[in-house]
This record gives C-alpha cells, sequence and structure tokens, in this order.
C-alpha cells in the first residue's frame, strides 16, 4: 500500500487555513503574521511534512538531481568513482540518484528513461560493455539532456568525458612483464567494441612491437570476468604450457586466471608472471599479491561532477566538449616480481 505523505493541503485542512496560507507561511512570507507562520511551521514539523520535490522540479525546471549509471556497483572502482561524485555534488547542493545496468543494455535504457522521467538536471554515465546501440543516449542528448561518460564512453556523440589512459597503462603493464624475462604474454581481454577494450589491447600489441615482439592474435582471448576464466579455463590452460605472462583487462580475471594456475600446479610468477588492471583492493590481499596500475577512480568521479556541473552553467549543449585524461600509475607487487 502506498503511503500517504502529508501535504500542503492536508496541513491547510487541519489547521483551517487555506493551502496558500500554508504555502507563504513556510516560505516565511511576511503577509502572514510572525505568529500564524510559527503555528503553521511548528504543526508542518511535528507531522513531518516534506516538499514533493518533483512537483517543486516541474514547477522550476531545475530537481538539483544527478543522475548515475553505471555497469555495477560492487566494483571498487566504480564505487570510488561515485564517492568522489557524491562529495562534490553535496557540496554544490545536488542530490544523486544512482542505478545500475548490470552490464545488461535493456536495463541501460531502463536506468535512463527512468533518470529523464524524475526530471534529473543531467546525466554521469559509464555504459554497458553490451551496449552495441547507443541510440538511447544519442537521443537523450538530441534532446538537450546534459550528460558527461566516464570510463567507458560513447564514441557517437561528442560529450564531456573523464577517462584513464588505458593505452599506457595497458603498455606499461605489458613492457613490464617483459622486462621481468616475459617473451610469450597472454591477454585477456573485453568487448572489442569498448573503448577501455580497445585501448588496453592497443597498449599491449604495442609494448610488444616496442620490444621487438610479433604479436600473435592466438594470444588474446576475450575474457573479461572470473566466470570467463572458468568458461574459458581449457584454452587458457592449453595455452599455459607455452606463455610465460599474463597482462588481463581488470583485477578480478586476473585474481581469477591466478587461481586457476594454481590449481593446476604452477607457480606465479616463476612459472608465469601475471598482471592485471584497475588496483582493486582485492590486488593486495591475493597470493602472491598482483601487480596492476591504479586507476583514480574517486578523483575521476569528482572531475566528471565538476564538468556537469560547469555543462550546467551554459546555456547552450554547443559549447566545445571537454576531454580530461587520468594517467595509470604502475604498482609492481609479487605476482610479476617474486616475493
Amino acid at each position: 500500500m502506498k503511503p500517504h505523505l502529508t501535504s500542503i493541503n492536508d496541513i491547510a485542512k487541519a489547521m483551517g487555513v487555506s493551502p496558500s496560507t500554508v504555502s507563504r507561511a513556510l516560505k516565511d512570507h511576511p503577509d502572514i503574521s510572525e505568529a500564524t507562520r510559527e503555528r503553521i511551521k511548528s504543526f508542518a514539523h511535528k507531522v513531518n511534512y516534506r516538499p514533493n520535490a518533483l512537483a517543486l522540479s516541474l514547477k522550476s525546471q531545475v530537481s538539483h538531481t544527478i543522475g548515475i549509471i553505471i555497469p555495477e556497483i560492487v566494483h571498487h572502482f566504480f564505487s570510488s568513482i561515485i564517492s568522489g561524485i557524491e562529495d562534490i555534488a553535496y557540496s554544490k547542493g545536488y542530490r544523486v540518484m544512482i542505478c545500475q545496468s548490470n552490464e545488461d543494455p535493456e536495463r541501460e535504457k531502463m536506468n535512463l528513461q527512468a533518470l529523464i522521467d524524475h526530471r534529473v538536471d543531467g546525466l554521469l554515465v559509464c555504459m554497458s560493455k553490451n551496449s552495441n546501440d547507443p541510440g538511447h543516449f544519442i537521443s537523450a542528448f538530441n534532446n538537450q539532456t546534459p550528460m558527461v561518460f566516464f570510463d567507458r564512453i560513447c564514441n557517437e556523440i561528442d560529450t564531456d568525458r573523464v577517462i584513464t589512459d588505458d593505452f599506457n597503462g595497458a603498455r606499461q603493464i605489458t613492457s613490464h612483464l617483459i622486462d621481468c624475462g616475459c617473451k610469450s604474454i597472454l591477454h585477456l581481454g573485453t568487448h572489442p567494441g569498448l573503448n577501455v577494450g580497445q585501448e588496453r589491447q592497443q597498449g599491449y600489441t604495442q609494448a610488444l612491437k616496442d620490444h621487438n615482439i610479433e604479436p600473435d592474435p592466438g594470444l588474446i582471448i576475450q575474457c573479461d570476468t572470473p566466470a570467463d576464466v572458468i568458461h574459458k579455463k581449457e584454452q587458457i590452460l592449453n595455452l599455459a604450457g607455452s606463455i610465460d605472462g599474463i597482462f588481463a583487462v581488470n583485477d578480478f580475471t586476473a585474481i581469477a586466471a591466478i587461481q586457476l594456475l594454481q590449481l593446476k600446479g604452477y607457480k606465479i610468477p616463476e612459472d608465469i608472471a601475471v598482471a592485471g588492471f584497475g588496483d582493486d583492493p582485492a590486488a593486495v590481499i591475493i597470493h602472491p599479491t598482483l601487480t596492476t596500475v591504479e586507476q583514480q577512480g574517486y578523483q575521476m568521479g569528482q572531475e566528471a561532477m565538476q564538468l556537469l556541473l560547469d555543462r550546467l552553467k551554459k546555456s547552450s549543449q554547443d559549447q566545445a566538449a571537454q576531454v580530461k585524461l587520468f594517467q595509470a600509475e604502475l604498482k609492481k607487487r609479487a605476482s610479476t616480481m617474486g616475493a
């Protein structure tokens, strides 16, 4: 049963005054006597009256609410970004509404429409890796909805965006593996349509070329979750005897690969060195600790929110889009360097 929220009409009826009197009293309008104002405000407090935010936003066309769409909250990187967004948002008088797509394009579309229906002032978006048709975002953008993309961006829209230098992060990781003696490095990559997947694979390939190692397409597998590692374990294990390194597109996949190899008797890093991407807290819990690169999630979230605030101050979407690029920092640990 839907709860009944006390309205201005309810207060007016209970106190024997008009709704307009209640409204003006709650706004400290000078036309209402101080005694009446205090009496009405005291009663409103007693019955837990709260203004109807949706009605106010419809009237003013400003909701002071920001919508966030992310793939999953469970990932440390995304939760760090949310923390950065919220700290800036709340300091500027904004609230946030957070939606998860769970990597489902249909849910992503529903999330987008729900946020628009709730009259959010702007959107902060990290796309689902399975989104092949960005039409819903293009439509929202064409309807003048301010939006900033972070991490996974929509190349079809010229929007403000906050991204990691995935290319150089992957190049650093792969070069480090080579410096550790690796000559045959397996890349566990992500969906080829994702900007982060493309950039990290290109960084991996470039590092091989930098060291005069011919890239082998047979050493690139689309495998970006622990579930994928289990599903493709035979393929990975068939390659394990001929490789000496693994660069995984994220830490969770790298950790799952370590666990799979250890179960089969491989020593990390003596037999196969393993590196990830992201510096999740789990990277220092796994044994051996995981070499990875740190993404500045909190700072990226702050920057994304600030870009959106700047965009909301502008009168036109025609202003040139800004791109904020964050560098990834290499974290050398035992999974590549030994004890």
